[in-house]
């Protein structure tokens, strides 16, 4: 049987990517998103590749539903020895960083960072009741704003900077069980969620923001998760790779 893969997020843009890639490498998919409007695209190209897939609704916020829909994955193909936590949201409304409401922060870190790190802890429970030649991961996508500040959308940036001390923290409790947790940062990604910046950004990258010169696609991304959640760097758990063409890079 094929390893299960759970993808949050995975209904669109990069989660469906990373989804799609994951059936390419060879993990059957558990689809976790809170609008599945898209899924069965998603599922289609997850199933030509030969894997199995399931779509699940499933709201990263709603702490007290994570066990249940766990539970249903594991009913329906097994416990997943691949997490990838992409679910996320931006900032309600980029403006003045001394105009952030409580609300806003709240609701950013709700899903961002309370969620995601609630989600972890549940998989990683599970996953230590795998055999060891599971070759467990967890893979979380964060973004270059976890260390590249942008006042205009505070409250997103402190979310992305709490999931790299998330990466460290799981990457030294589950080091000893041989769970490789890692992080992606994507830089300047086209994707729905981007749609809204898409003319500002073109003209900042032909400017020479980003030093390859190009958007990044949501491709790019998958293909690094990939390579993580293969196990096959898991000596270099708690590691950072970086996805935006030299974007976070000091320069003079």
């Amino acid at each position: 049987m094929r390893p299960v893969a759970l993808v949050t997020g995975a209904c669109r843009g990069i989660g469906a990517a990373i989804a799609v890639e994951l059936a390419a490498r060879g993990f059957d998919l558990a689809l976790a998103d809170r609008d599945t409007g898209n899924g069965d695209a998603v599922l289609a190209k997850v199933q030509a590749h030969g894997a199995r897939g399931r779509l699940f609704a499933f709201d990263l916020a709603e702490i007290e539903a994570h066990e249940a829909t766990l539970d249903a994955i594991d009913a329906w193909g097994g416990k997943p020895a691949c997490l990838v936590n992409n679910a996320g949201i931006g900032s309600p409304r980029r403006g003045d960083l001394l105009d952030v409401a409580p609300e806003a922060f709240d609701v950013v870190l709700d899903v961002n960072l309370r969620g995601t790190f609630f989600l972890t802890q549940a998989v990683a429970r599970r996953m230590l009741r795998l055999p060891a030649s599971a070759r467990a991961t967890i893979v979380t996508i964060s973004s270059v704003s976890a260390e590249l500040a942008s006042v205009e959308r505070g409250e997103y940036c402190l979310s992305k900077a709490g999931l790299g001390m998330l990466t460290r923290l799981f990457a030294l409790r589950l080091a000893a069980h041989g769970i490789g947790v890692f992080e992606v940062r994507p830089g300047i990604i086209r994707t729905p969620m981007t749609e809204g910046v898409a003319a500002r950004y073109d003209e900042r990258i032909a400017q020479g923001l980003v030093p390859a010169g190009r958007w990044g696609q949501p491709e790019d991304v998958a293909r690094a998760v990939a390579a993580l959640a293969t196990q096959d760097l898991a000596f270099a758990t708690g590691s950072v790779v970086h996805v935006d063409g030299a974007l976070s890079l000091p320069r003079l």
